[in-house]
């Protein structure tokens, strides 16, 4: 049988020209326009904000050289300014509560949507979603009055235990005032729990219903359904998760603030001493700095605005490369 394709009239329009001569077309193009001006509006402002920090912080650099990224050497009454201590106890108190935070994250967020009635499923969505906008200085008020106490009893007590084991000894040393790298780690993770859980939450809640159902109808437990659909179902956003809080941890100031100590920072494997962050650093020295000194605490910002958006980039990345993978799996 000959199938005969329908003659289209030589005057009638295309479809995509119809579309654009119809009614709505001046509000989509309004609105395409409008899109394209938020974003180019932020990049703008990002822009901006680079070239203002860096132009501030420039005298830093040039005076120093590679010797402020890479010497621990802060004495800025002596005019010496290396920025590699300030940089590592960002990463340190970062990484401790990354640690603590994801496990707990994704357990409750697995837990309210996989487990949890759906009335304690409400609760548990609500509390979360009122700890993620506490503001940090309430955490970092909480950690300074309620953590800190009890922390100074269990550092002796963890120093006194560990004194004669070598390595234990170098990673929790003699410390009993309870402020250290430890204890703003710690309320880092408090603080960043509620965002990864929140995330994690609209994560698992995208995994196909009829996926989840299968695993259990072809015999898989609730645990076997968790593990073989929903966590790799989900990987690429529990990423994005866990970098956003990591984001959220490296740029924290006013809770390290009060429960990192303020010292002078050092390169040290002790985590129950105290130290200097660079978010820390800045908000505790830019007021009365000047000259020399405040173009290299501009230059800490600077620093940190760099690995802050190169952590983004690369989880940027990393996502897409998950996704692609499985993908590519499936």
């Amino acid at each position: 049988m000959t199938v005969v394709d329908p003659v289209v009239p030589a005057d009638q329009p295309a479809v995509a020209d119809a579309l654009r001569a119809s009614r709505g077309a001046g509000v989509d193009t309004a609105f395409r326009l409008l899109a394209l001006a938020a974003g180019l509006t932020v990049l703008v402002i990002l822009g901006l904000i680079t070239f203002s920090t860096t132009r501030s912080a420039w005298p830093a650099f040039v005076h120093h050289g590679a010797s402020y990224f890479f010497s621990t050497d802060w004495r800025p009454s002596q005019g010496h300014f290396g920025i590699l201590a300030f940089v590592y106890g960002t990463a340190v108190i970062s990484f401790i509560g990354v640690l603590l935070a994801v496990p707990t994250s994704i357990g409750i967020a697995l837990f309210a949507t996989e487990v949890a009635p759906r009335r304690l499923r409400r609760t548990i969505t609500l509390v979360m979603d009122l700890l993620a906008s506490v503001p940090s200085v309430v955490f970092g008020l909480v950690g300074f009055y309620v953590l800190k106490p009890p922390m100074q009893t269990l550092f002796r007590w963890i120093g006194n235990t560990v004194k004669d084991i070598p390595v234990l000894h170098q990673l929790f040393g003699q410390n009993s005032a309870g402020i250290s790298l430890l204890t703003a780690g710690i309320v880092l993770a408090i603080m960043i729990t509620p965002i990864v859980t929140s995330v994690s939450r609209e994560v698992f809640d995208t995994v196909p219903r009829n996926d989840k159902e299968g695993a259990l109808a072809l015999g898989a437990t609730r645990f076997e359904m968790i593990t073989g659909v929903v966590l790799p179902h989900s990987l690429g956003g529990l990423t994005g998760a866990v970098m956003l809080g990591l984001g959220r941890a490296m740029g924290e100031t006013i809770a390290v603030t009060l429960l990192i100590g303020g010292v002078a920072p050092r390169i040290t494997a002790n985590l129950l001493g105290p130290s200097d962050a660079m978010p820390s650093a800045i908000a505790r020295n830019l007021s009365e700095a000047s000259g020399d000194f405040r173009a290299a605490l501009i230059g800490l910002g600077v620093t940190l605005f760099v690995i802050t958006m190169a952590v983004n980039v690369g989880s940027r990345r990393l996502v897409d490369v998950l996704d692609r993978r499985l993908k590519g799996a499936a």
